[in-house]
C-alpha cells in the first residue's frame, strides 16, 4: 500500500515541475520587456530634441543656427564615450559600468525635465541674448546618449544572447517613439485673416474701406514643455528598466555565469575584465586566410573581400556618416523652413519614421554587391547635394511658396535617410555605428557569437 505522505510530496514535486517553465517563460517575457525599454533609452533624448526643432527654433534668438549648433555640441559630447574607451584600454575592469548607467540615466532624467522649464530662458553675453540654459542641458543629454552606446551594449552582453536583439529593438524605438509623438503634437500653424479697424473714431470695414490682414497663430496640439516631460518620462523608465535588469533577482538568473561584473567583484574584477575583453575580441572583423583561399577576393554580391574593397567600404561608411550626422543636419533649417513650418515639422518628424523602417526593409534583401554600394552612394551624395544646394539659396529655394516645393524638399530629407539605411545595412554585416535606427538587429546581433 503506498504511503499517503511520500504520494503527496511526489505530487507536490511534480506540480513543481509542471510549473518551472511556465516560470521560466513569464521571467524571460519580463526580461525582453525590460532589456526593449532599457534600449528605449539610449537615444531617446537627441532624438526627441530633433524632431522638436520645428517648434523651438522660431522661439529663441539662436533661430536657424540652432541646428548648427546642436550638431557641434553633439559631437564635443563624444567625451563621453572616448573617456570610458581609455579606462577599457589602459585600466581594463576598473570601470563600474552599472554605476555609469545610474549615473549618466539620471542626468538624461534630470535634464529632460529642466529643459520643459528653461528651454525659453535666455542670457544675455555680450550684448546680445543667447539660449544658454538649452544649449548646455542639451550637452548633458549628448554625453547621455552618446556614453550610452559604449556602456549600455557591454552590459547586455552579461546577459543570455537572446535579449541583445531586443535591446536593438528598443533601440530603434527611442527614435520612432519620439517621431510619433512629434507627429501627434503636429506644429503652429499661421493663419491670414481679414480684418477691419478703427480709423479717426470711425470703423472703417471692407465696403469703400480699408482692411488689413492679420496673422492669427494656431498653436500645436500641445506644448514643447510636455514633450520634453515625457522625453523626461522615457528616461526615467528606461531607468527602471535597468534596476530591475540589474538587481530583480528573477533577472539576475538571466546573466550569463561568469560574465556578470558586479560593484563587489573586488580583486579579481581586473582579470574578469581582462578576460571579458579577450572574448569580445576573439572574432575579427575580417576573417582570416584559410588553408585552401590564399587571398580573399571579392565575389560578386557574396560579402567577400579583400583589404583594398574593406578601405573603400569604411570610406564610404565615413562619407555616409559625415553627411547624415553632421553636414545636412545642420543645414536642415535653411533647407526647409522656406518651405514653412509644416515642411520643415514633416521633413524631421517623417525622416524619423523612415528610416528605422526602411532599415527593417532592407534586411529581407541581403545583397552585398560592392557595384549596387557604389551606385547607392553616388545617388544619395546626389540627393544629399541636391538639399545642400537648397540650403545655400534660402531663404529664396526653388519652387518657394508652392506645394510642389514642399513636397519635393520632404521627400528629398526622407529619401536620404532612406539611403542611408540601405546602404549600411546591405553592405556590412560586422557591428556599425548608425544611430537611431533598427538595423543594428541584424548588423550586430549575428556577428555575436560568445
Amino acid at each position: 500500500m503506498d504511503d499517503p505522505e511520500f504520494s503527496c510530496v511526489e505530487s507536490r514535486r511534480d506540480l513543481f515541475h509542471l510549473k518551472m517553465p511556465r516560470r521560466l517563460s513569464n521571467m524571460s517575457l519580463l526580461t525582453h520587456v525590460l532589456a526593449c525599454l532599457f534600449g528605449m533609452g539610449s537615444w531617446v533624448a537627441i532624438n526627441g530634441m530633433w524632431v522638436e526643432l520645428p517648434l523651438i527654433v522660431p522661439e529663441i534668438p539662436e533661430g536657424w543656427y540652432l541646428p548648427s549648433y546642436l550638431t557641434i555640441l553633439i559631437q564635443m559630447a563624444n567625451i563621453g564615450p572616448l573617456l570610458v574607451t581609455l579606462l577599457h584600454r589602459f585600466r581594463p575592469g576598473a570601470l563600474n559600468e552599472p554605476a555609469v548607467i545610474y549615473a549618466i540615466v539620471s542626468m538624461g532624467c534630470v535634464a529632460c525635465l529642466l529643459l520643459a522649464f528653461l528651454w525659453k530662458r535666455t542670457v544675455e553675453i555680450a550684448g546680445s541674448a543667447h539660449s544658454v540654459p538649452l544649449l548646455v542641458l542639451t550637452f548633458f543629454l549628448s554625453v547621455v546618449d552618446c556614453t550610452s552606446s559604449v556602456t549600455f551594449l557591454p552590459f547586455m552582453m552579461c546577459l543570455q544572447p537572446q535579449y541583445l536583439t531586443t535591446y536593438f529593438i528598443g533601440e530603434g524605438l527611442s527614435g520612432l517613439v519620439p517621431a510619433l509623438a512629434a507627429l501627434v503634437q503636429g506644429v503652429g500653424v499661421v493663419h491670414c485673416r481679414n480684418s477691419s479697424h478703427i480709423s479717426n473714431g470711425t470703423l472703417v470695414n471692407g465696403s469703400g474701406a480699408a482692411s488689413e490682414l492679420e496673422a492669427h497663430y494656431q498653436p500645436a496640439n500641445f506644448s514643447a514643455e510636455a514633450f520634453f516631460i515625457f522625453l523626461s518620462a522615457m528616461m526615467a523608465v528606461c531607468l527602471f528598466a535597468f534596476l530591475l535588469l540589474n538587481r530583480h533577482p528573477g533577472v539576475r538568473r538571466e546573466h550569463e555565469e561568469g560574465r556578470y561584473l558586479s560593484a563587489g567583484a573586488g580583486v579579481g574584477k581586473e582579470e574578469q575584465g581582462l578576460r571579458l575583453r579577450s572574448q569580445q575580441e576573439e572574432k575579427p572583423m575580417i576573417a582570416p586566410v584559410d588553408h585552401h583561399q590564399k587571398e580573399c577576393r571579392s565575389s560578386f554580391g557574396t560579402g567577400t573581400y579583400s583589404g583594398l574593397q574593406v578601405v573603400f567600404i569604411f570610406v564610404v561608411l565615413a562619407w555616409v556618416n559625415a553627411l547624415t550626422n553632421a553636414v545636412l543636419p545642420s543645414v536642415q533649417s535653411y533647407s526647409c523652413l522656406p518651405y514653412g513650418n509644416k515642411a520643415y515639422h514633416l521633413a524631421a518628424t517623417m525622416a524619423a519614421l523612415a528610416n528605422p523602417l526602411a532599415c527593417f526593409i532592407a534586411m529581407f534583401v541581403p545583397i552585398r554587391s560592392l557595384l549596387l554600394m557604389t551606385f547607392l552612394t553616388v545617388s544619395g551624395t546626389g540627393i544629399g547635394a541636391f538639399i545642400m544646394a537648397m540650403a545655400s539659396l534660402s531663404p529664396c529655394p526653388l519652387l518657394v511658396n508652392r506645394t510642389s516645393g514642399t513636397v519635393l524638399i520632404v521627400s528629398s530629407s526622407l529619401s536620404f535617410l532612406t539611403w542611408k539605411g540601405c546602404v549600411c545595412l546591405k553592405n556590412f554585416k560586422w557591428p556599425i555605428r548608425i544611430e537611431n535606427s533598427l538595423m543594428r538587429i541584424c548588423v550586430c546581433f549575428p556577428e555575436r557569437r560568445l
